[in-house]
């Protein structure tokens, strides 16, 4: 009867043992019947919204459980607004995800009022592009060229946000070159510089060239709109024949700072992140969705028909670059800050 319980018992366990190696009684993936939200720190229609639509499409195939994903615009105080939801008020649960301008992170280097987030504290997932970075005016404007531009008078109404590339390359431009610039800042979003800037309120304005074309399609096309200056190291291959900013800079340290202030950030600009404190298990799977989503044929057709252009950056090189912000020099932090936030 002993020997009879014994073998009873073996052969339970080793069915338990079976049961629960089997895939089939896994435990259900986390995200199987959940949704994942992404605050989206800008108003619908400019790049930072087209990116995350197109990126929905196609991101939840990746993710084991397959999520459904649901878009939320937060726009206010050049993206501000979002990005101190996500560190303050969103639950690291894995389930929200922010996207916002980097540029933010810099500014809390300099100390920026209005910062209530440690960039270094949140889980950053990576960013679908490295930024190409130009300026375009309408053709009604006059300035159809940096000749027409450092000529012009009275000086060139740019359009802003409020904080964000499109103040910050205005600032810097103005700060380090001879062309004639009037800031107008308050904008919610590129969709609102364009139409203002359409309207004649403004003459143009300076963002990302991928977002510019994107956005922007008819009005390039036709010349209606037209880029006459771009801020990268080297020209965009359909850029090739527009001026880069350096060629302006007044002075090498000048050129130093479109670097630092500009150019470089660009790199860092359009990043996805998660709350501080989100389970590492959920943050590698995010980070390895996007970048499986980065390679997917499906989802790179899709961005090219919405002209869109793909150069990922990884969470692993996102985060390196937002922690190498804080080693900056003081001597180069202050000068950045007299020119991006001008007191």
């Amino acid at each position: 009867m002993v020997h009879k319980n014994i073998v009873t018992l073996i052969v339970t366990v080793i069915a338990i043992v079976q049961h629960l190696a089997n895939p089939t009684f896994a435990q259900e993936p986390f995200y199987k019947g959940k949704t994942i939200r992404i605050v989206v720190a800008t108003s619908a229609g400019g790049g930072f919204y087209t990116y995350t639509r197109t990126l929905t499409r196609h991101l939840g195939k990746f993710i084991p459980g397959n999520p459904a994903f649901v878009v939320e615009n937060m726009p206010g105080a050049g993206h501000l607004i979002g990005a101190n939801h996500m560190y303050k008020v969103a639950k690291p649960d894995g389930l929200t995800l922010g996207h916002f301008q980097g540029g933010l992170f810099l500014y809390q280097v300099f100390g920026r009022p209005g910062i209530e987030f440690d960039a270094k504290q949140f889980e950053v997932i990576g960013s679908p592009i490295k930024e190409s970075r130009a300026c375009a005016f309408t053709k009604a404007s006059g300035i159809t060229s940096v000749e027409k531009w450092l000529a012009a008078k009275p000086p060139v109404r740019i359009g802003g946000i409020g904080g964000g590339a499109p103040d910050d390359i205005a600032r810097m431009l103005a700060a380090t070159t001879a062309l004639p610039i009037q800031l107008v800042a308050g904008y919610k979003g590129t969709s609102e510089i364009r139409m203002a800037a359409e309207s004649g309120e403004l003459a143009g304005g300076c963002w990302t060239w991928d977002s510019i074309r994107a956005t922007w399609t008819k009005a390039i096309q036709s010349g209606d709109a037209v880029v006459v200056l771009q801020l990268v190291s080297k020209p965009h291959p359909e850029l090739a024949n527009v001026p880069l900013a350096q060629s302006l800079a007044k002075s090498d340290e000048a050129r130093q700072l479109i670097q630092a202030g500009v150019q470089d950030p660009a790199d860092y600009y359009r990043p996805y992140v998660l709350p501080q404190r989100t389970p590492k298990d959920r943050v590698e799977i995010l980070r390895k969705a996007l970048q499986d989503t980065m390679k997917d044929p499906e989802f790179l057709a899709d961005a090219a028909k919405s002209r869109l252009d793909i150069d990922p950056v990884t969470g692993t090189e996102l985060e390196n670059l937002v922690r190498g912000l804080f080693k900056l020099s003081p001597s180069m932090i202050n000068k950045l800050k007299t020119i991006l936030l001008p007191s």
